[in-house]
């Protein structure tokens, strides 16, 4: 190791991520120390990281951080995460960005300060790259004051502001890639909240737990969009037809459109969801170079309204990853066998229930006579604690029979996953 050159050294210690970790190991030798001081990249305060971090007060942990940070010079990423700081001091915290602003390429910030802090305004104009906030206020945007030339990633979570102001920061990211806004608090300027954001540079977009009456997305070179957890009167995204994977989870939108050109879509992902089926197909069947469907939880608005496996098989050719929960409402099988198309590329099967019935075993065989080329097939099931006696004969003859039909697909790996 005394033959290593500093610099190595110093990218060593960035790799440990933890600050104590890496003041513990700078101590090893002179050499390391000066590495420690001169090459180090990362730093890392996490209160999950040493359990000692929950019992120091917060002066006592702003004093540590402090030493800590003013001995590097040239920390290019920094985290900061202590979960059970209620408020740090602003002076402490401004001057530790004020220390490193210059360098800093990535900062991961969670803790509120008292009073709160622009740290638009402090970190703007600089070579910042990532940007992660949370449990803050931005309130004030100045795009062509606390302007982002280089961030290509910003995360606001459980964060205060203003439609307008969420629209003025993305604007004051010239290059800016990936969004994510996890639970944000959107102010109300009047009775319906209403964010609209625009981005020619934008490629992915995640967006959980929130609750809007219309939220208008305009990104050209958008490639994935994520909704999680959202209550949206209306979604509309505008765009160039870039979006390769689009992904909702237990979403409720009255309203739902991605644009036209969607010829591009590779990825469907769709869960705990109401749709209306013509409408949702007519939006995604000109998906020709579709990759991979899934299709678990959903709920269809109209009783007569079914998706089945043909309509799959023909609109989707290329699909080559399927994922299917069993639904059997009023005696009407939603992805039901008709038609003879075989779904000659698909080589992972993904197939689940929340309530099974004797049918599902036969739903099973049908979909893999449907799947000649498969190499894995995954069952998902629900299993209850509590259980009558037919409901554990019923588990057990499905058990049965799939024991059975695999001999005859020995080729294909099958896993099982409960819960």
């Amino acid at each position: 190791m005394e033959f290593l050159p500093v610099e190595v050294i110093g990218n060593i210690l960035s790799r440990l991520g933890a600050a104590r970790d890496v003041v513990i190991a700078s101590a090893t030798c002179r050499k390391w120390h000066e590495a420690f001081r001169k090459h180090l990249h990362t730093l890392s305060f996490v209160s999950s990281d040493w359990p000692v971090y929950r019992d120091l007060t917060t002066s006592r942990l702003e004093i540590l951080i402090t030493q800590t940070i003013f001995q590097t010079t040239g920390v290019q990423g920094l985290m900061i995460h202590m979960d059970d700081v209620d408020e740090f001091s602003a002076s402490t915290v401004i001057a530790w960005l004020m220390y490193t602003r210059e360098t800093l390429r990535e900062l991961y910030y969670n803790v509120r300060t008292t009073p709160n802090i622009n740290i638009l305004d402090i970190c703007g104009r600089q070579r910042l790259e990532t940007l992660a906030l949370a449990h803050n206020s931005i309130t004030g945007v100045e795009p062509n004051y606390q302007r982002f030339p280089c961030l290509k990633y910003l995360s606001l979570s459980h964060v205060s502001i203003s439609a307008l102001d969420l629209s003025l920061l993305l604007t004051a990211c010239p290059k800016i890639e990936e969004l994510e806004l996890l639970n944000p608090e959107i102010a109300m300027s009047d009775a319906q909240v209403t964010v609209e954001l625009s981005s020619p540079t934008l490629r992915s977009i995640y967006v959980e737990a929130i609750s809007l009456d219309k939220f208008i997305l305009e990104a050209d070179s958008l490639v994935k969009l994520h909704l999680k957890d959202c209550a949206l009167e209306v979604f509309e995204l505008i765009g160039k037809g870039t979006l390769k994977h689009f992904k909702i989870d237990d979403v409720s939108v009255l309203h739902l459109d991605i644009g036209e050109a969607i010829e591009n879509l590779e990825i469907v992902d769709v869960s705990n969801f109401t749709i209306t089926w013509p409408k949702f197909y007519q939006m995604i069947s000109r998906s020709s170079k579709l990759r991979k469907l899934r299709l678990w939880d959903v709920v269809f608005d109209e009783e007569d309204e079914i998706a089945d496996l043909e309509t799959i098989a023909v609109c989707f050719p290329q699909l080559g990853h399927l994922s299917l929960s069993y639904d059997l409402r009023d005696g009407v099988l939603h992805y039901g066998l008709q038609g003879y198309s075989q779904l000659e590329n698909v080589i992972i099967l993904e197939l689940g229930w929340t309530v099974i019935n004797d049918l599902f075993s036969h739903w099973v065989a049908g979909l893999l006579k449907r799947c000649p080329n498969l190499k894995k097939l995954v069952i998902y099931g629900v299993v209850s604690e509590a259980k009558t006696h037919e409901e554990c004969q019923m588990l057990a003859n499905f058990t049965s029979s799939i024991v059975q039909l695999m001999r005859k697909y020995i080729h294909v790996e099958i896993q099982f996953e409960y819960e």
